[in-house]
Order: C-alpha cells, then structure tokens, then sequence
C-alpha cells in the first residue's frame, strides 16, 4: 500500500464514522468494454480487478461487511455464450482469490437463489464459504441469482406457511420477523449503496434492507472503479447527516 493510500484511510478513519456496510451495483462492465471495441465478456473480467481492490480497500479500512450485486436475476435473460462465460468467471474468480480470503481473515458469504447456479460453481462457492466461515476481520457478500423481490417473495411465502401451520400468529409478524425470513438475516442493512456506471436507480437490489441506506452514484464505470472512487464515496457519506426520519437534535 502506497503512503498516499495510508494518509487517505488515516484521514477517512478520523473523518468520521466509517460505514459498517457497504453494498455495490456493479454497472458498467458492457458499456466499457463496448466503449473499447472488446467483446462484453472482456468487461466482466476487467471488473474482478475491480472487484479485489475494493475488497482490499474495505478490509484495510475496518469496514466490516462489504455486498456485492453480482449476478441479478433477471441476468438470466442474458444470451446464453454471456452466462457461460460469467459462470466460468466466478469458478475461477473463487479459485484464485481463495488464498486472499485466508490470507486476509475474510469470511465469504452468499445471498440468493443459488441453487440455479451451475453445480460446479455451488460446488465451489460452497466450499470457499465453508474454509472460511471461521474469519471474522470482513464478511464478503456475493448477491448471486438475486433479487430483492425474489427475496421478499420468499421471506412472505415462508411467513405464510409458519402462519398456516400454526407456528407464528399473523398479529405478530413486525419488522423483525420479517428480517429473520430474508436472505439476509443476520446481516446489517448497508448503510451506504454505491452504484457505478452512471445509472441512477437501485435495480431491485436489497429493497427491503436498504430503506435508510445513503446512495452514491459514480459515472465511473465499474473495470475502471478503484480505492480512490470508493474513498470519494465514503467521504460524501461521511458528510451527510443521517437522520433516519427524525429530527437531529439542536446543540
């Protein structure tokens, strides 16, 4: 890490309170390889780059959970040769990056419909969350076959069936029943959702658990997003005021 990357962090540790959850859309990885005349796959496996220096960034920050939306579920609309290919890119995206995860005390974690994933790549993302589940310094979230009305979809069918089966009463379900039915459960709600590529829309990504996040949207594309795109992100959040609905308090 180079001293100017060491004074930045230095800076945004004491700048304020560091989000403890950072959840990322991922955008832009077509459109740049587009924009270079390479064939859209080039984009994706530009952006693993991405993908590692930003987890880099966060561990080396003190963030402690850092998502990922890298597979939505309406991607499976995509052309058939694009999901082969990103498939393979997470098999192989998972073998080389395993030793970072143990080298680093990185835990991985999954969310989504995962079982729609080819076997070989539940069978490698299983055994990567397995070999680390023990890591506490970051949780690494990979959204995969994910979306947040899938997720709620399944949270209010699950509720459903513990009602029909007497196991919950409808007059108690609250918010915190409904936390523990999401594929979340356990996890925080992001406090920060940023976005890259210049779009400016939440693309069906954690709907329920980011209801007080703060949104950070980036031109950048994400093959070109880098630890100083996430620090400007950090810092715009630590210099919003965040109130959650209420009034903060006059002194």
């Amino acid at each position: 890490m180079s001293r100017s990357d060491a004074d930045i962090q230095k800076e945004l540790v004491e700048g304020g309170a560091l989000p403890e959850h950072i959840a990322v859309i991922m955008d832009g990885n077509g459109r740049w390889a587009k924009n270079k005349g390479f064939a859209r796959v080039k984009g994706h496996r530009q952006g693993v780059h991405s993908v590692r220096d930003i987890t880099e960034s966060c561990a080396e920050l003190g963030v402690p959970n850092l998502t990922l939306y890298t597979f939505s579920t309406e991607n499976w609309s995509r052309p058939l040769p694009e999901i082969n290919a990103l498939m393979q890119l997470l098999i192989n995206a998972l073998r080389k990056e395993a030793a970072t995860f143990h080298e680093n005390d990185i835990r991985l974690n999954a969310i989504g419909d995962v079982s729609h994933l080819p076997d070989v790549c539940q069978e490698e993302l299983q055994s990567l969350i397995s070999d680390t589940s023990s890591y506490s310094r970051m949780t690494l979230t990979l959204a995969l076959s994910y979306s947040g009305r899938w997720d709620l979809t399944k949270a209010v069918q699950s509720i459903a069936n513990s009602v029909e089966d007497g196991q919950l009463n409808a007059d108690g379900v609250d918010e915190e029943v409904i936390n523990a039915h999401l594929s979340t459960a356990g996890m925080s709600d992001p406090d920060l959702l940023i976005r890259t590529g210049g779009e400016r829309r939440i693309s069906n990504f954690m709907l329920w658990q980011m209801a007080y996040s703060e949104l950070h949207f980036s031109p950048v594309f994400w093959p070109d997003f880098r630890r100083q795109h996430l620090y400007a992100a950090i810092r715009d959040f630590q210099d919003r005021e965040r109130r959650f609905g209420g009034v903060l308090s006059e002194t």
